[in-house]
């Protein structure tokens, strides 16, 4: 199993964000979680740079060999570049979820830290895997 990085925030639907605190550019994916819920991941719908987002919105979604599920947003902001390698292998979802299977970057905006301070924890997150 992929250790999940001490790091991240989590929505309940399973979208993760790392913030780079210097840059205010927040990386975004999805789960170890999701992806072993999905199965092999065979396609990923990415937003395009440029786009504004809001939290919570569906912003991309991603298909395997089982189902296909919405991804959301997990704060408001542009988005400044896409994960292009899941274009050519979009199994980099499945095989390394937290480094080389993120999905976009998003250009936060300052007065949006607070949204990112109140999703969950990893250990939070993780608790409430454990509960279900």
């Amino acid at each position: 199993m992929t250790d999940t990085p001490p790091d991240l925030r989590f929505l309940a639907s399973h979208e993760w964000i790392r913030l780079d605190q210097e840059t205010k550019i927040a990386t975004v994916g999805i789960s170890n979680f999701a992806q072993e819920q999905l199965g092999d991941v065979v396609y990923v719908e990415l937003p395009e740079v440029g786009a504004v987002l809001i939290s919570g919105d569906e912003v991309a979604v991603v298909e395997s060999v089982k189902a296909a599920s919405e991804v959301y947003a997990p704060i408001s902001g542009e988005v400044v570049e896409i994960n292009n390698a899941l274009e050519q292998d979009p199994n980099l979802v499945n095989d390394s979820p937290y480094d080389g299977g993120w999905f976009f970057k998003v250009k936060v905006e300052e007065d949006h830290q607070e949204n990112i301070d109140s999703l969950m924890t990893t250990e939070n997150y993780l608790q409430r895997l454990e509960e279900n």
